[in-house]
């Protein structure tokens, strides 16, 4: 039965690519279509966000693909003299987007975050001491921090889990190329 609730999910979205493409744990896409899916069937997620470092003309289509997946892309504000000269790091954008919706006191049950990253870890803790977090999925078990062996399976879980994967992954033919979006 799936979980009805108002959950918000927040996505590091180079942390999800890198996490997933990474030859560290066996290279794998997620049908982003699927995983729109299994965030709200799974985990309540009503809204999710999908935090990209910045925007490139080149890139446009997979913008596209996100937006058409049912993700909110939202990009790192950066000046023009740095833009494409640095890593578009979210971190601190999604740790307080996430701070702003609770002192805010915005209407939503539960957080959902996608990342493997240990600079959330504090955040995370906070959340979980408020029981505002439903569950922190790591893109890849062996490059996730191992801050969150701490929390436990309650909060935490890889999409790199058969479980997880197997609801997620893109369909690979024969010949080795991907189905779907």
């Amino acid at each position: 039965m799936p979980d009805i609730r108002n959950n918000l999910a927040f996505i590091d979205g180079q942390n999800l690519y890198k996490g997933t493409t990474s030859e560290v744990g066996g290279s794998w896409r997620v049908d982003l279509v699927k995983f729109r899916h299994y965030l709200l069937k799974k985990h309540g997620v009503r809204t999710a966000f999908y935090y990209l470092g910045f925007w490139r003309e080149e890139l446009q289509p997979l913008y596209v693909e996100i937006q058409a997946a049912g993700f909110i892309v939202v990009f790192r504000q950066h000046s023009e003299a740095m833009k494409g000269k640095k890593k578009g790091n979210v971190d601190t954008d999604i740790v307080f987007n996430v701070m702003k919706r609770l002192y805010q006191r915005e209407p939503f049950d539960q957080i959902v975050l996608v990342s493997g990253d240990g600079d959330y870890k504090l955040m995370v803790d906070f959340l979980i001491d408020e029981s505002r977090l439903r569950k922190v999925l790591a893109p890849n078990r062996r490059r996730a921090s191992s801050l969150y062996k701490q929390i436990g399976s309650t909060h935490f879980s890889c999409l790199d889990d058969m479980g997880i994967k197997g609801k997620i992954a893109k369909t690979q033919t024969k010949e080795g190329a991907s189905l779907g979006s």
